[in-house]
């Protein structure tokens, strides 16, 4: 049986072809100019669902590392205002110890000795009450702008912040805090030991009232605060090697995952140019057939 061949059905299978590869040269060139393999779903629904992963994976990692930085400012913070404070209490200690061996001082002489131990105090309250981005990195979660505030009649300094936690999440099950517990830095006001504000304050009396054994006292608290500084230095500095860690990890994740997603989505500028070239080719060549067989006349299929 033979099946007669319409001219109609040549046109229709000539615009086919044509249309097939002018879809495909569109295609190249859309490659070529994104740079991208995928740039809808249908063009490759099989790697998509992987694409869409990485893309994700990476944005989250992304917000791991934001994390990390905003964590490691809250900290470098907090470890250059306690080594501040440490710096501070040791004078006080040097003062200390200055008053307790000058026992035949004058009264003038301690007196000089407790003015600049008052201006310790208020320096280290200042340092106490030390903010990054206006939050106190002494105060826990308050949404107060200090974290220690002074009675103007006693003279008394009490805290005003919480107990809560200023916490970063930096990687997968990895959340680090990023404040300094109040209480572990400066001491605990509100037991029998009473913070370095109140042992300052208690030296400066001391000296103005010349009381050897108050003096002595001082020193040793004072020796204590210090140790106590630098056992908060020490967990500071723990934390940020922590949220380094974790930053290495989330970095090197990143690239595993910005690897996956080149190697769906980008194109091969090379083979893309070479595919471009081909469908090209292939789209002229399909036009100059139909222009061949469109010159012919009825004259030709009557020979």
């Amino acid at each position: 049986m033979i099946t007669r061949v319409t001219q109609r059905m040549l046109t229709g299978r000539e615009l086919t072809s044509v249309e097939t590869a002018s879809t495909r040269m569109a295609k190249a060139q859309e490659q070529m100019t994104t740079g991208k393999k995928i740039n809808r779903p249908s063009d490759d629904p099989a790697h998509l669902s992987t694409a869409l992963k990485a893309r994700s994976g990476i944005t989250q990692q992304t917000q791991y590392q934001r994390n990390a930085d905003d964590g490691i400012a809250w900290l470098s913070t907090i470890d250059t205002t306690i080594q501040s404070a440490t710096t501070q209490v040791r004078r006080a200690y040097t003062l200390a110890v200055q008053g307790a061996n000058t026992a035949t001082a004058s009264s003038s002489s301690n007196e000089a000795l407790a003015d600049e131990i008052d201006q310790i105090t208020q320096s280290v309250m200042g340092l106490a009450n030390t903010t990054y981005l206006g939050r106190p990195v002494f105060g826990g979660t308050t949404a107060g702008g200090t974290a220690y505030t002074q009675d103007p009649t006693t003279g008394a300094i009490s805290y005003v912040g919480d107990g809560g936690k200023v916490e970063r999440r930096v990687g997968d099950g990895t959340v680090v805090r990023v404040d300094s517990s109040a209480t572990a830095v400066f001491g605990d006001g509100t037991s029998a030991g009473g913070d370095v504000f109140q042992h300052l304050q208690d030296l400066s009396a001391a000296l103005r009232a010349g009381s050897s054994s108050g003096i002595e006292t001082a020193i040793g608290v004072l020796q204590n605060d210090m140790t106590r500084f630098s056992s908060a230095l020490a967990d500071e500095g723990a934390r940020m090697n922590q949220i380094t860690a974790a930053t290495n990890v989330s970095k090197d994740t990143t690239l595993a995952l910005q690897t996956v997603q080149t190697n769906i989505e980008d194109v091969d500028i090379a083979q893309a140019t070479i595919n471009l070239q081909t469908q090209n080719t292939a789209y002229q060549a399909a036009l100059t057939a139909v222009a061949k067989t469109s010159q012919q006349s009825l004259l030709d299929y009557l020979r």
